[in-house]
């Protein structure tokens, strides 16, 4: 059955500033569990605590640029392109330039805070 989502929920966001999350697709809004989408509006200076998610996610930027930090490399990910982070690896996101990013997050399965596993602060 075809669902129309007429506007996005608000999710709270972990990090050091406030960050939009708008979830479009997910166990909030369309209660679903197979997958999520939502759109990401980061500050400059944004920073969250590190995490080993279970569940693959794919970013694709719109505007500025996300830092994304792996165990073994740093990736700068500006307007236009995208990443794939694999379940179970290690990533730190950031926004630390002017402007901050704007970014479409998709996780499969759907996120949910159990399934983030973040880092002790």
């Amino acid at each position: 059955m075809a669902i129309i989502i007429n506007k996005p929920e608000i999710i709270k966001a972990a990090g050091n500033k406030p960050k939009i999350i708008e979830e479009y697709f997910g166990r909030v809004t369309s209660k679903t569990d197979e997958i999520s989408l939502a759109k990401m509006v980061s500050p400059e200076g944004w920073e969250e605590p590190g995490q080993c998610p279970d569940f693959n996610e794919y970013t694709l930027v719109f505007k500025g640029i996300l830092n994304v930090q792996t165990r073994t490399k740093t990736f700068d990910v500006s307007a236009g392109e995208a990443i794939f982070l694999p379940k179970g690896e290690w990533v730190r996101y950031s926004t630390p330039y002017a402007g901050g990013a704007e970014y479409i997050a998709i996780c499969v399965p759907a996120f949910s805070p159990e399934f983030v596993q973040r880092d002790e602060e």
